[in-house]
């Protein structure tokens, strides 16, 4: 009898082992795996240290609300999407690729975007397009844009003031917008497009150039009557000169 026991203790113990050797194995086996297809909700790109440097996901794995990235806080306002998102070495997102679309009662929409961001801010440079359809009507844009953004913009003090700016707005919106435009002269809240290069949804091809409030400043394109024209605009976004003149 006991050494019955013996024996099964013995059993018990090398069987326990050798599931574990091979388990550990299995996921340390040296050169790459190959497969020939992979159904995955998302997948989390990392350094050998734990940094998540890249996410691909779908939508309902898209990171927002309460999850963290490098245990920092994710964007609780911003709308889930499939797509993948960028982190740099410091594990902050530094940009991303989403896209959707879908049909609506009256029409469609659809939009892609790819975004590189400023250190530990916003984008800074945009490839976007956008498709609306509302009926029989159509508007269709895509560009690449160029932004600034403020020289002291942090994405988790943005994300504060932001809850600030919004608590308070509910109770005195003229307070709001003046702790807004504060924020906007110590360089932490702010930015505008510079120059795009692409489709409006008025139909203008060009390039399109603005001035550092996000005002029109000079644009040149060609109208949806295949007319080429070079207009320039005042402080107020009014036309003050074109090219040829009888093009106002």
């Amino acid at each position: 009898m006991k050494k019955e026991l013996v024996f099964l203790r013995t059993f018990a113990v090398a069987t326990a082992i050798g599931m574990i050797w091979i388990s550990t194995t299995a996921f340390k086996q040296s050169g790459n795996q190959r497969f020939s297809e992979i159904d995955v909700e998302r997948i989390n790109i990392i350094e050998k240290d734990g940094t998540v440097k890249m996410i691909i996901t779908n939508v309902d794995r898209f990171p927002t609300g309460s999850d963290k990235i490098n245990d920092r806080p994710t964007n609780a306002d911003r709308k889930k999407r499939s797509g993948m998102l960028f982190f740099n070495e410091d594990g902050i997102e530094s940009g991303g690729f989403i896209y959707d679309g879908k049909k609506g009662e009256n029409g469609h929409s659809s939009g892609l975007s790819l975004t590189f961001d400023q250190y530990d801010g916003d984008q800074v440079m945009q490839l976007l397009t956008q498709d609306y359809r509302e009926g029989d009507n159509r508007f269709v844009s895509s560009g690449l844009m160029f932004n600034d953004r403020p020289s002291k913009e942090s994405q988790a003090k943005t994300s504060e003031i932001m809850k600030e700016l919004e608590t308070l707005g509910k109770k005195d919106p003229e307070s709001a917008q003046k702790k807004y435009n504060a924020y906007v002269e110590q360089g932490l809240l702010g930015g505008a497009p510079r120059v795009m290069l692409g489709k409006s949804r008025s139909e203008n091809n060009g390039l399109f150039l603005f001035d550092n409030k996000g005002m029109p400043k000079a644009m040149f394109y060609v109208d949806k009557e295949n007319k080429a024209k070079l207009d320039f605009f005042d402080e107020k976004g009014n036309i003050i000169a074109s090219f040829p003149e009888n093009s106002k």
